[in-house]
């Protein structure tokens, strides 16, 4: 066999190789809510109605101690996409670049458009529009602003660039806001790339429950406010550092909203009653396109996966919105659904948001680049009762969250050099009312864990 004979056969056994794995290759369903707080039924909590996330859970499994890197949403999502972790020095703020993972990082986007898949991002995937150059398609709904009001006083105050109100309460269609548009959109995408037969990444960013909580009147009517509670801590506590506070520029930021100062109690549950009717109408979006999904018989060839960016504060510790070490900004929902795993289980295993890239390399029988800083959830899918990992790291700004077991652990690190520190024990003390630092008999806990943080950070920085 003459030379160019024999670089024809190589090129059609690497040809035939390829296709044979892109035609067993797995779909990706990739959803991400925007501010879900892990307040569903599959968490133990009755409080939020989401009978299409608790299905979802029941085909997969819930890691029920999920916790983003960092929380808010541009650098959460750009560590996330690129599997690098947060430090003091990339993905600090809501406009991070995923740019900032640096140049030899290869993100998730070019890693699926590598292996011949089709990759899509509908709605906020990203937080700044092509961040990421590389989607085949990247669409966004439009409107006179990203916060999508329908009340025309409401559009009016927008289009004129004044405050509007933190929430919507109106008798209209599902269709009129984003994230049923969303909905729409990934459908269709759905039934074309089922015709086209390639593998797909499709990436569908819903919005709600991010402020401003507009939702359809049916949904706010599944609650009776009368029966909405305050959370049990809804104070910040006396023996937490005054740096772990914030004034939650984000919602002081609406029409109605008191500039400084705490929320009124009845406000206080109305907000909380609009965030949960937003959770419900995301819930019911995320319904359809896991029906369409079925009905057209992608189901068994596609990897799920349901997360969200952060926590979110209802007036937890007396704060709202992220931007905070406490658990309630830092802890997700993580639910994970795959052809051949297990169903309907729960993880106890520690997960972090960085890990479910190279879960999802795993799940699609694809080389981990080596860039990657997280660790694959493969064995906790595959053995969900086992506990694999049982630490996570977290910062903002200058505060550090070490996750040690039932250990919630922060410090800060001031000009002067001196520390503050926060810790928690969830085992006793699940919403983190008192600060163990200030306990002169948990000085050699905290010396333990200050040094487990040292030791975490070099291992990727």
């Amino acid at each position: 066999m003459n030379n160019f004979l024999k670089y024809t056969f190589i090129l059609s056994v690497v040809f035939q190789a390829a296709a044979q794995d892109i035609k067993s290759a797995k779909n990706v369903l990739f959803i991400m809510v925007d501010d879900l707080r892990p307040e569903l039924n599959v968490y133990g909590q009755d409080l939020i109605k989401s009978p299409n996330i608790d299905a979802l859970a029941a085909a997969g499994t819930t890691f029920k101690r999920a916790y983003c890197n960092v929380p808010v949403c541009g650098a959460s999502r750009a560590s996330l996409l690129s599997g690098v972790r947060p430090t003091a020095k990339r993905f600090l703020k809501y406009y991070s670049s995923i740019n900032e993972a640096g140049p030899n990082a290869q993100h998730i986007v070019d890693y699926f458009n590598d292996r011949g898949y089709t990759t899509i991002s509908n709605n906020k995937i990203t937080h700044l529009k092509n961040d990421i150059k590389t989607w085949d398609e990247e669409w966004h709904p439009k409107d006179i602003s990203w916060r999508n009001y329908q009340d025309p006083k409401n559009r009016d105050l927008d289009a004129n660039k004044k405050p509007g109100p933190a929430y919507e309460r109106l008798a209209v269609e599902d269709s009129v806001y984003f994230d049923a548009q969303t909905a729409y959109k990934s459908i269709e995408d759905l039934k074309k790339l089922k015709a086209n037969g390639q593998p797909f990444f499709l990436a569908v960013g819903f919005v709600k429950p991010h402020l401003p909580f507009t939702a359809p009147k049916k949904y706010w009517d599944l609650y009776d406010e009368s029966k909405i509670r305050l959370p049990k801590q809804s104070t910040f506590p006396e023996t937490a550092p005054k740096i772990a506070n914030h004034k939650w520029g984000e919602l002081r930021a609406y029409k109605d909203i008191p500039k400084e100062g705490p929320i009124p109690e009845d406000l206080a549950k109305t907000l909380i009653h609009a965030y949960y009717a937003s959770v419900s109408f995301v819930d019911a979006q995320i319904g359809e396109l896991i029906n369409a999904l079925d009905a057209l018989e992608l189901r068994e060839s596609t990897v799920v996966v349901l997360v969200g960016d952060h926590g979110w504060s209802l007036s937890d510790h007396g704060l709202w919105a992220k931007h905070s070490n406490f658990e309630v900004a830092l802890q997700v929902p993580m639910i994970i659904s795959a052809p051949g795993l297990s169903e309907n289980k729960i993880s106890n295993s520690v997960a972090e948001l960085v890990d479910l890239y190279p879960t999802l390399c795993d799940l699609t029988s694809g080389k981990k680049p080596p860039h990657l800083q997280g660790n694959s959830l493969i064995s906790s899918l595959q053995n969900p009762d086992k506990i694999y990992k049982s630490t996570a790291l977290a910062r903002w700004q200058k505060g550090e969250t070490l996750i040690e077991n039932n250990y919630f652990y922060t410090e800060w690190t001031l000009k002067s050099n001196r520390i503050q520190r926060m810790l928690y024990d969830h085992s006793i003390d699940p919403y983190e009312t008192i600060n163990l630092a200030t306990l002169r008999r948990y000085d050699k806990t905290v010396e333990n864990l200050s040094q487990q943080l040292k030791l975490f950070k070099k291992s990727f920085n």
